[in-house]
């Protein structure tokens, strides 16, 4: 059972979707939470997810009959991860750096499955980059790596945004080039840890692909990410706190430039399948 909101007469429901269809959360029992992100505490998630266990087929719709939407829209943090693939890193001429190259997205730069990547009228070469998202389950503060992972609800399927022309006037450019408005798309479902573990025992074979009008343009595995989830949270939780649905998104195998009228488009296979068009601003 995976994690999502869907559209209803133009509001965001939290969702349940799994092998026999989709079920917003409200259907299942009236009065609950409206924000999916309250869904991340273990026991509400252990509660809804018997609900559906429970409930007859005939509450369940096909995916292909609800609108998806970003999971939720208001993380505390979202922090993205630069040059984490040494591949990449290569590809923009810089060396792979020894500790994670991070920096922070506002929650303004949210968008969900199909909704329009707008290319900002300052930028003249903008980027997509699919990764892997990883959503903090917890409170997480100074975990060592190896207890890192359990602090993590589940991963997600990203497309970050880089206006990359911005970025190349000056490397202190990063917060301006990476947070303009639907510079980070996410979703459509989150897929809880228990799954990720029974469907690829661990995160290491996980394939990340950047696709753009249907052209499979770059792609890796986490295993050969230079920091690594379990390092990522870690490291980011001794610099300060983590709290439930904070968003780090690992690091992109490729950033592919985008013009308008483009789709774009990440891939994991068994995780998410998140596609966006691209469109210049007006």
């Amino acid at each position: 059972m995976r994690l999502a909101s869907i559209l209803r007469d133009g509001r965001a429901l939290p969702a349940l979707a799994g092998d026999r269809g989709v079920v917003a959360i409200d259907d299942l029992k009236p009065g609950l939470p409206a924000d999916a992100m309250a869904f991340l505490e273990p026991q509400a998630w252990q509660e809804v997810v018997a609900l559906a266990r429970q409930a007859p087929d005939g509450v369940f719709v096909p995916p292909g009959e609800v609108v998806f939407t970003a999971p939720y829209r208001r993380p505390r943090k979202i922090w993205g991860i630069g040059l984490n693939y040494r591949e990449h890193a290569a590809d923009l001429s810089e060396s792979a750096p020894d500790q994670p190259a991070s920096f922070m997205k506002g929650d303004h730069t949210i968008v969900g499955p199909d909704e329009p990547i707008v290319i900002p009228r300052q930028s003249t070469r903008t980027t997509v980059e699919a990764e892997l998202g990883i959503v903090i389950g917890r409170y997480c503060r100074d975990v060592p790596e190896e207890e890192a992972l359990d602090y993590v609800w589940g991963v997600t399927t990203v497309l970050d945004q880089t206006a990359e022309d911005i970025l190349q006037l000056n490397p202190r450019y990063l917060t301006r080039a990476k947070n303009f408005p639907t510079f980070f798309c996410f979703g459509p479902e989150l897929v809880p840890m228990s799954e990720v573990r029974e469907r690829f025992g661990s995160l290491e074979e996980i394939e990340v692909t950047t696709v753009v009008n249907g052209h499979r343009r770059r792609s890796n595995i986490v295993a050969h990410m230079m920091h690594r989830p379990a390092s990522l949270v870690g490291f980011h939780s001794q610099m300060m706190p983590l709290f439930p649905g904070d968003i780090i998104s690992t690091g992109t195998p490729g950033a592919i430039v985008v013009a308008d009228g483009d789709i774009a488009e990440a891939v994991i296979p068994g995780i998410g399948h998140l596609k966006n068009s691209v469109r210049a601003e007006i």
